[in-house]
């Protein structure tokens, strides 16, 4: 059982890590990803080796998975299957969050510390900098950044 969860803020997404990958042997990452007033992920992507379960727990988020809009409600579930294109974003006036799980867990919580990293200083990130942590990390980008 976690003590306590790894807390990394990227812009407009608050994550909260329970368990990653190296805690739990690479079998499943599982976050809480909270999502600011009408913030989004800006690149839609897909992953080669996970697939990512999503519960809804406060709020509406909604995720484009395979072209189609579902909007993730308190109490909902949906499943992404790895290979398949997806993003998401928060339409709303208040926050959002869901709870994420990606099995196996391959990606952990370094990802996110990554991209994080190239947000100081306030601008907007390197797009070919992003692409590459995407890609180092096993997320591949829908569109070409930049």
């Amino acid at each position: 059982m976690a003590e306590t969860a790894e807390t990394i803020s990227i812009g407009g997404l608050l994550l909260e890590f329970l368990h990653d990958k190296d805690e739990t042997e690479g079998s499943v990452d599982v976050f809480r990803m909270t999502v600011a007033p009408k913030g989004r992920v800006p690149v839609p992507h897909h992953h080669e080796s996970w697939d990512e379960t999503l519960y809804g727990l406060d709020g509406t988020l909604t995720f484009t998975i395979d072209g189609r809009d579902i909007a993730l409600q308190p109490g909902q579930s949906a499943f992404i299957r790895r290979g398949v294109v997806h993003g998401f974003r928060n339409d709303s006036d208040r926050a959002a969050s869901c709870l994420c799980i990606l099995s196996p867990g391959v990606l952990g919580a370094g990802y996110f510390r990554e991209i994080a990293g190239l947000l100081v200083g306030g601008g907007p990130p390197d797009p070919a900098a992003v692409k590459e942590v995407m890609l180092r990390h096993g997320l591949v980008p829908a569109v070409t950044a930049g």
